[in-house]
């Protein structure tokens, strides 16, 4: 990296104003950062440990606890150590690393709820095509697809953004994104109309996610139309598709907020603190809440975490 001056660390400022408040916020982080090892650790070891449980839609779910606790450990174990110091620095490495994890993360989320619609789909829609549709071969391209694509974008943006050379190192954000990384460029351009690889690859992805939504909407079209004809398939569709469907809506809406963060840096009259919250709510909410819902709602899931716990 050829900068005018080498950036070695960055400095991150969401954590302004919060100080007098750390030993609450690091001891409610900490509970919180257990409650979701926990959840998604349960669900992930019932899962595997039920050959009962070896189907399409439990193995996605339990890709989607893996993911996560891998998009959690790259937010949580940094923000704790923050809490705990009064200098909020990341090594360069460390900054694109994180960035990596979270969005890594993030677009996962997408691409697992994705692979879930489409399994849902041909359940209630194809249910005598079922099991010739969704064989061994094709779950495990299916969860491929799910893990490697995600990998596969976010690291071309990383990689680009870490040629830049940066003529600053203040980011104002609770962790590291892109998008501010690449705000502290030597010479700034506009994201929606600049062509340099690191904006080129933001629109690819931003792109690539928005039609994983539309698919998602497509097929949700298909097997409500479905579920108006078949009251066996309205009861399927109530039972392992409402979930999907809060999953879907509460990571949309988080990302969202995310991306506005970013895109508004600086521009918006929102309080700080009000800010960080939006930035990581997608961390916060969504790595507890799906495997709640999902343990709750599927009967067999259910039925087997509670049998567990009769028997200990």
């Amino acid at each position: 990296m050829n900068n005018d001056s080498i950036i070695l660390v960055f400095t991150l400022s969401g954590l302004e104003g919060l100080m007098d408040y750390r030993s609450v916020l690091f001891s409610l982080t900490l509970l919180w950062y257990c409650m979701i090892f926990m959840v998604n650790v349960v669900l992930i070891v019932t899962i595997i440990m039920d050959r009962n449980l070896h189907e399409p839609m439990y193995i996605f779910l339990c890709n989607l606890c893996i993911n996560g606790l891998y998009g959690t450990a790259g937010f949580y174990p940094k923000f704790l150590l923050d809490l705990l110091s009064y200098s909020h620095v990341i090594s360069y490495a460390g900054c694109l690393v994180q960035n990596f994890v979270i969005y890594s993360y993030a677009c996962r989320d997408f691409s697992i709820l994705s692979v879930m619609a489409y399994d849902r789909y041909v359940a209630i829609c194809r249910p005598l095509q079922y099991h010739s549709v969704m064989t061994k071969q094709r779950v495990t391209q299916l969860v491929s697809f799910s893990w490697f694509v995600p990998l596969f974008l976010i690291s071309m943006g990383t990689i680009f953004t870490s040629r830049l050379r940066l003529c600053g190192s203040h980011i104002q954000k609770l962790y590291c994104a892109n998008g501010l990384i690449a705000q502290l460029s030597c010479s700034p351009t506009s994201w929606i109309t600049s062509t340099t690889p690191s904006n080129s690859t933001a629109l690819l992805i931003t792109v690539t996610y928005f039609l994983h939504v539309v698919f998602i909407v497509c097929t949700y079209v298909y097997m409500v139309r479905s579920c108006l004809r078949s009251l066996v398939d309205r009861g399927k569709f109530m039972q392992t598709c409402v979930p999907h469907l809060i999953s879907l809506f509460h990571v949309t809406v988080a990302l969202l907020f995310d991306v506005l963060h970013t895109r508004l840096n600086g521009t918006s009259d929102l309080p700080p603190n009000l800010k960080n919250f939006l930035a990581i709510e997608f961390l916060v909410f969504p790595p507890l809440l799906n495997p709640l819902i999902y343990g709750l709602q599927l009967s067999k899931v259910r039925n087997r975490i509670l049998s567990l716990c009769v028997q200990k």
